[in-house]
């Protein structure tokens, strides 16, 4: 039985990719019965019948799997947010972080729209992208008509399955017309009322580029901690894990316990004090969320 990779998904079908060609196929009606669905990202055993047309019938195991975009086996997410028009939004961002660290999908950091910043707010960009590079994330910040930005930012995506996710009105299909000018994708406007961009992109779908797999994702504008536990959640924080042995207290959560070594963090400067908000907001999150039957 052949295999391949499900590269797009549109209207009920599956577009399987297998040996340099795609299979238009159906999944089978038992998914359904199991309450399970192929996503976009999965390699899958299929049956063919006639000269195009086949069916799914077995789901190998995922690596990853996101519900908002429904996508699976992921490497990365280029995470892309602007300086201005939409502000530069830590909160949002750290949002996106915490839920790729819990999935496991490297994020990669890409800030847009730096030539309409002041020298006051350039400062201010300059020293988050230092903090959150000393946390040990990449960060990138492209600039108007950057020569060098295609030799930065394709060899990340050699050899990789990339999402590109970020705010609405960002320039993300821009970001990809960059990468990618084939693509000719089209791209949205702002909304002054709504200080957000139109939904431009329409189905989740794979493309080749750069030796590597890239998807633009619908309805990849926020995340919440539907999934994650508050015990997880501190595990998300790369800069607390590196710490987190020198608590009093095995399992400490960082909120009340005393003694813990994230605290003292945060009183020394080297846990940044907005990282630690964000925290405590997550958690608070998480704990008032409506019990799942």
């Amino acid at each position: 039985m052949p295999t391949g990779q499900i590269r797009k998904a549109l209207s009920g079908f599956y577009y399987v990719y297998d040996k340099d060609q795609l299979i238009q196929c159906r999944g089978r009606g038992v998914f359904r019965n199991r309450g399970e669905s192929p996503l976009v990202g999965d390699f899958v055993d299929y049956t063919v019948e006639g000269n195009n047309d086949g069916t799914i019938t077995v789901i190998h195991e995922r690596k990853n799997s996101l519900v908002r975009p429904p996508i699976a086996n992921i490497d990365q997410a280029i995470l892309v947010f602007s300086v201005k028009e939409p502000d530069f939004n830590t909160i949002l961002l750290d949002r996106f972080l915490v839920v790729l660290e819990s999935f496991h999908i490297e994020p990669i950091i890409c800030l847009t729209k730096s030539d309409l910043l002041d020298e006051k707010m350039e400062e201010t960009i300059k020293q988050y992208i230092k903090e959150y590079e000393q946390i040990g994330y990449q960060v990138f910040m492209t600039f108007k008509d950057d020569p060098q930005f295609d030799d930065k930012i394709t060899p990340l995506l050699k050899g990789k399955t990339t999402v590109l996710a970020g705010q609405s009105g960002v320039g993300k299909s821009t970001l990809l017309n960059t990468i990618l000018p084939t693509l000719n994708l089209k791209t949205g406007v702002i909304s002054d009322a709504l200080g957000r961009g139109k939904h431009t992109t329409r189905h989740v779908e794979l493309i080749e580029v750069c030796g590597g797999l890239l998807a633009d994702t619908p309805g990849f504008s926020s995340f919440e901690f539907d999934l994650m536990e508050k015990e997880a959640l501190s595990s998300c924080f790369p800069e607390f894990v590196e710490i987190q042995d020198e608590c009093k207290y095995r399992g400490c959560m960082h909120v009340n316990e005393p003694k813990c070594a994230v605290k003292v963090a945060i009183e020394t400067g080297k846990i940044k004090d907005y990282r630690y908000k964000h925290y405590l907001q997550f958690f608070n999150e998480i704990l008032e969320r409506k019990p799942r039957y």
